[in-house]
């Protein structure tokens, strides 16, 4: 193919790099999802034919247009991946601890309303004959408490039991989160039962003079997913509060920025939720000392809690609040 032959059929191509890259240039943002595939595989196609014109045509106009071409090309695409990595960055340094953070009040309520069932149905259950024979035959008992609750940690392989332990544990978090919005009271319903289910098998453990196995199986993983659900509680004890009293704010205005907020802390604790799945799926069942499996399941709690008060305090200091794309 002659030269003349080669801008004629490319000439095109390289128009259309060259706006899509102009485009670009102005904000990524201005850029569907179909076009910006677009200007990658135009990116990759003139790159190709930079290469021919270097090598077959030796023309120093054509090549130096071509290459001002793709390295403005390569600029919005790369610098688009580094904007990307500088969001995830930002998101985890500043929007998703501010978020917990301004929502410290709601994790405060949030954690009364799953642990003070908990220890008042464990309580109970653990001294109560009444109580205890209410909870089911005794044969039932002792299988709950000597195989089946064990069981069911080491009976499935360790990875899918992992994955379905998160995919459980998102959808409750997100449940909390939800249900939140119809005024706060089935998001509380729900932290109090899911509170209330830990404390009954916590009483059946003791009367049975069992609680060493019960929290050594439940104490890995069950710090952290216990905070994770009590702060995705709290989002969503926000939002239904934002309901009943948005402030000085439009009621729309308020849920909308809160809604924002609350979509923040969802994202973020998907990362807890598949860190306490891990520890779940392969420590809490497989690791045969119980201080070993304790231990790991308090230095996670320990970071997390440390990472979301430090953090959440610094970004508070920074003027964010968690709201998604506060300040961009």
């Amino acid at each position: 193919m002659d030269i003349d032959r080669f801008l004629a059929v490319n000439g095109p191509t390289w128009a259309r790099l060259g706006e899509l890259t102009d485009h670009a240039g102005r904000g990524v943002g201005r850029l569907s999802a179909a076009e910006l595939d677009e200007l990658v595989r135009l990116y990759q196609r003139v790159s190709t034919h930079l290469s021919v014109a270097r090598t077959y045509y030796r023309d120093p106009a054509l090549t130096a247009h071509l290459s001002r071409l793709v390295a403005r090309s390569g600029s919005v695409i790369y610098g688009t991946r580094a904007r990307t990595i500088r969001a995830i960055g930002r998101f985890f340094a500043f929007t998703f601890p501010a978020a917990v953070w301004h929502n410290r009040r709601f994790v405060a309520a949030a954690a009364a309303l799953t642990f003070v069932p908990a220890l008042a149905l464990g309580t109970w259950i653990a001294n109560s004959p009444k109580a205890l024979e209410a909870a089911g035959p005794k044969a039932l008992r002792d299988e709950y408490v000597h195989e089946r609750f064990e069981d069911y940690y080491k009976d499935r392989p360790a990875a899918a039991f992992a994955l379905e332990v998160q995919t459980n544990n998102i959808e409750v978090a997100f449940f909390a989160f939800a249900l939140g919005i119809a005024v706060c009271v089935p998001a509380a319903a729900l932290l109090a039962v899911n509170g209330g289910n830990l404390g009954v098998a916590a009483g059946l453990f003791a009367a049975a003079g069992e609680q060493g196995k019960f929290w050594s199986l439940v104490l890995p993983h069950g710090l952290l997913e216990l905070s994770a659900v009590v702060v995705a509680g709290a989002a969503g004890l926000r939002l239904g509060w934002t309901i009943i009293d948005p402030g000085d704010r439009p009621r729309s205005v308020a849920l909308i920025e809160e809604a924002r907020r609350a979509f923040a802390i969802s994202l973020g604790l998907v990362v807890a939720f598949v860190v306490a799945g891990l520890i779940e799926g392969f420590v809490t069942g497989h690791v045969g000392q119980p201080a070993v499996r304790v231990g790991i399941g308090v230095v996670a709690e320990t970071l997390f809690v440390t990472y979301l008060v430090a953090r959440g305090r610094a970004a508070a200091r920074l003027g964010f609040t968690g709201a998604m794309d506060e300040g961009d």
